[in-house]
């Protein structure tokens, strides 16, 4: 695939990006799930371009996320994880062995919520009471419920990967190499 063809379609789906974020704000109650939509976008990026190509498109979805989104704990979201999980899926999906593999992604997500969660009380001046609703332990039990939930999303972007391979990729590769 051309330069001009990879750099094209990195554009786009960065675009892509961030209109969505931009949405978010339409959609308050969305602030998760429109950072991790916003993510899957780079699906395309990463089979037809490669990950360099999807890491770029994320950093610049990324940067104007902070720049320009209405609610700046998504774009945080957005930034932190949800924009270059499926571009790091595609690299540990490089490890063969499945137990490591999942150590690691839980590893990532656990310093990404974490350092998220600490960003967005320090920046956006989160109360630290909002955070011990259910007693002391609120914090462990929201990232053990975070884990939970992050599993369930590894899952499901497995499913879309595998479907994106399935339906898309044929269409959409011929379309991009000019057949």
């Amino acid at each position: 695939m051309k330069k001009s063809t990879k750099t094209a379609l990195s554009g786009v789906v960065a675009a892509l990006g961030v209109v969505l974020m931009l949405f978010q704000g339409l959609v308050p109650a969305a602030s998760i799930g429109i950072p991790a939509l916003a993510g899957c976008l780079l699906i395309p990026v990463v089979a037809e371009a490669g990950v360099p190509w999807a890491f770029g498109s994320y950093g610049v979805t990324a940067a104007l996320s902070l720049l320009l989104a209405p609610d700046r704990e998504a774009a945080l979201i957005y930034t932190f994880f949800f924009g270059y999980y499926p571009a790091l899926f595609a690299l540990l999906g490089r490890v063969r062995q499945k137990p490591l593999r999942a150590l690691l992604k839980l590893l990532v997500f656990n310093a990404a919520a974490v350092s998220e969660a600490l960003l967005a009380l320090c920046l956006l001046h989160i109360p630290l009471e909002s955070l011990t609703f259910l007693g002391i332990h609120t914090p462990l039990w929201l990232l053990l419920a975070a884990n939970v939930v992050f599993l369930a999303y590894d899952y499901a972007l497995a499913g879309l990967i595998a479907t994106y391979f399935q339906r898309l990729h044929p269409r959409l590769s011929r379309t991009l190499q000019g057949r």
